[in-house]
């Protein structure tokens, strides 16, 4: 009868090379569904290879980005699901580059943890390889890190780093919005990726609620409204920039309306934004009411029920608004840019 193989010291450790060698066997037909004609590589070699072409680009600029998930995961530990966090990994690298007008070209994924938990990681992969299909991006390749002692039991960490492309005179950067130009909000599909340290410590240490708490106000659990993907805009973006200029973009992560907008706009322009043109969703009014959090802190924590601000002429506003419909968006007509005075503020809200 044969022996069972022995293990490693490494194993032993805490890393087993093994497990992460099968883990690769097992995410290589997940990982395929996103490749475009340009990956020239499979993914289990030392980098990722993807060709370029752009021959129909004058002066094509590369584009990047990096960013991770953030306390949002503690959600995915809690309930112990983890097929959608990867969705929220790619949308919030590639809605960071779609804002300059680029198209999102390939990822890489880094997923650490305390020990290959390998049912645990595949179900992470789908996730980031459905958020990729959705942004029509190459998922070429990752790390998978065993940090025995540096993680907690059944936690981990991931981060993505996204890459792409736009010629140089479709890039946007916000310098070419002017007095009039009008802002169209695009609704988020809740928190995102950010907000929930405030989010976690309002419903889990103040109101003692549990992941699986019903809420007659989102129409499901607790776990389950907070662990819904973030927005992938990709397509979005795509399509109302084929039909009309766009004069700038901004996502809407940390920080808010209040620290995101102003990064796109020059200095002799503020915005007015009307606070009563949008209806938040049910979370957020929910977490202004229990946390007591005051008009400013919502506005500079959540994305308070808008995951994109896209800003037009005023001549586009009614059609953009009407195409943005037809899309199957839920977008609105929040304010409009103004001249700047010496003592004004980058955005006034009114009511």
């Amino acid at each position: 009868m044969a022996s069972k193989k022995k293990k490693d010291k490494y194993a032993e450790a805490g890393v087993d090379i093994d497990a992460g060698n099968d883990f690769v066997k097992l995410i290589k037909p997940i990982v395929s569904k996103t490749f475009k004609s340009n990956v020239i590589t499979d993914i289990g070699g030392f980098s990722g290879l993807y060709s370029l072409q752009t021959q129909d680009m004058k002066n094509p600029v590369l584009v990047a980005s990096t960013d991770g998930v953030g306390t949002k995961l503690k959600i995915a530990f809690m309930m112990d699901k983890h097929d959608t966090v990867g969705i929220d990994l790619v949308a919030m690298c590639v809605n960071d580059i779609v804002v300059q007008g680029a198209t999102p070209l390939f990822l890489l994924d880094y997923i650490a943890m305390s020990r290959l938990d390998v049912n645990k990681c595949v179900e992470i992969v789908k996730g980031i390889s459905a958020g990729c299909i959705e942004a029509s991006c190459s998922l070429i390749g990752g790390e998978t890190a065993e940090m025995p002692g540096f993680y907690g039991e059944g936690e981990y960490d991931l981060a993505g780093f996204v890459t792409g492309i736009v010629d140089n005179d479709q890039l946007l950067d916000g310098s070419e919005i002017a007095f009039g130009h009008q802002l169209i909000g695009i609704s988020s599909t809740g928190l995102h990726s950010n907000g929930y340290s405030l989010a976690r410590k309002i419903f889990f240490e103040q109101l003692k609620m549990k992941v699986t708490d019903y809420v007659d106000e989102f129409g499901k659990t607790l776990g389950e409204e907070l662990l819904t993907p973030t927005r992938i805009y990709v397509k979005t973006v795509t399509n109302i920039s084929r039909g009309f200029r766009i004069y700038g973009i901004a996502h809407i992560t940390g920080g808010g309306l209040t620290d995101n907008l102003p990064r796109i706009l020059p200095s002799q322009c503020k915005l007015v934004i009307k606070t009563s043109s949008w209806e938040p969703s049910p979370v957020f009014n929910y977490l202004k009411r229990a946390g007591d959090i005051s008009d400013e802190d919502m506005l500079r924590t959540f994305n308070n029920g808008l995951g994109l601000i896209i800003v037009v002429s005023g001549d586009d506003l009614s059609e953009a608004l009407q195409r943005l419909k037809g899309m199957g968006e839920t977008a609105y007509h929040i304010g409009s840019v103004e001249a700047r005075g010496k003592d004004d503020q980058p955005i006034e809200y009114i009511k």
